[in-house]
């Protein structure tokens, strides 16, 4: 989720996964996949650096994972394994 801020100040929070598209009228309008549109204060850019911020985020934490990092771990031995086999 991202925060943005409506015409009237009032602050939303929107699944950034179901932004269809933004347009830049003289206001920012993002369309959902839902169909639903939201003008916002935010430019096209900086909706697009917070999405961009929010899924670093996710990936970050997810490479954190003790499970993840283990899984990467073993995929690297069994790659290295092949080539000495080579």
């Amino acid at each position: 989720m991202i925060c943005l801020t409506r015409l009237n100040r009032v602050p939303i929070m929107l699944n950034s996964d179901l932004i269809e598209h933004v347009e830049v009228t003289p206001d920012t309008v993002i369309t959902l996949t839902t169909g639903h549109t939201y003008m916002v204060l935010e430019s096209a850019q900086e909706i697009l650096e917070r999405v961009i911020a929010f899924r670093r985020a996710i990936y970050e934490r997810m490479c954190q994972c003790p499970t993840l990092r283990e899984m990467e771990r073993q995929r690297q031995e069994a790659g290295s394994g092949q080539q000495q086999k080579s």
